[in-house]
């Protein structure tokens, strides 16, 4: 039987490449809990026993406006590569792991649809102010 070491908030993606970006494949991640147990991690249906790892790396970052901290769990198998994003403030993640998994600092860029997509939110929101303002 399986042993619950940790369980947390993610949003999770079996993107094809580097996801140290925020952009469209973040947009459409799966939400839910990343279990961490004593043999294998599990989120949702996807279950990812640690000898079938090829490769790991936990990212850790600070998010470029409110410098919030976070972590990119990058988990490399055989048939697909999982990304984790995954909250900063617990103390789990800076100790050690139950998985072999290098560690690394650094920054999340954005891609140009993300770029647009804040703009385009900020534009609304400020359209929305500019309209409960002139109504006054």
């Amino acid at each position: 039987m399986s042993e619950l070491l940790h369980k947390c908030m993610t949003k999770a993606t079996t993107a094809v490449g580097d996801q140290r970006n925020y952009g469209p494949n973040w947009v459409t991640s799966r939400r839910g809990s990343l279990k961490v147990y004593d043999d294998c991690l599990e989120c949702g249906d996807w279950r990812i026993d640690y000898p079938d790892i090829k490769n790991a790396v936990l990212l850790s970052f600070r998010s470029l406006f409110l410098r919030i901290p976070g972590y990119l769990l990058t988990v490399e198998t055989e048939d697909r590569t999982y990304h984790f994003g995954l909250n900063g403030w617990g103390q789990f993640w800076k100790g050690d792991l139950p998985f072999e998994a290098k560690r690394e600092r650094g920054k999340i860029g954005m891609t140009w649809f993300s770029l647009i997509l804040r703009l385009i939110l900020i534009g609304y929101v400020g359209y929305v102010l500019w309209q409960w303002i002139a109504s006054r």
